[in-house]
């Protein structure tokens, strides 16, 4: 059987439209991406204000000390602090958690990592300390 141009050009037309509603349907039905936030907006918001701590943490020079111990993450201030560190899982945005801290005479803080996955770990160690605020980021190891 030989085609005529006509028929070829409507066979082509044909299988690039089904190739597109495909695509199409692929794209719909995939799982977000977890590298992307969804509160980005928020977070350029308030880049201004968390710029400002970190370099607050370089002026006074008060990043914390992180020691890793079996069963527990350590945190040990300048001064006396309070405030949360965020644990987040660069891998699985699900295994995040926040956990409030105050520090006691020795300027410590201690987080039970008992609950804590194995694996790598990012801590944002926000805080206030003698009427200052800082913003403070670490990787940590918990083994």
């Amino acid at each position: 059987m030989k085609w005529n141009w006509g028929t070829k050009l409507m066979i082509g037309m044909v299988s690039f439209m089904t190739f597109i509603i495909v695509l199409a349907v692929l794209m719909f039905n995939s799982t977000p991406d977890a590298l992307v936030d969804n509160d980005y907006y928020e977070k350029g918001l308030n880049y201004d204000a968390d710029y400002n701590r970190k370099e607050q943490v370089k002026a006074d020079h008060a990043a914390p000390e992180v020691q890793v111990l079996t069963g527990e993450i350590v945190l040990t201030f300048k001064e006396a602090a309070e405030g949360k560190v965020k644990i987040v899982r660069p891998s699985d945005k699900r295994m995040d958690k926040v956990v409030l801290i105050k520090t006691d005479t020795d300027y410590k803080s201690v987080i039970p990592s008992d609950d804590i996955a194995k694996g790598r770990w990012k801590l944002i160690i926000i805080w206030n300390s003698a009427g200052k605020s800082y913003l403070d980021e670490q990787e940590v190891m918990i083994k």
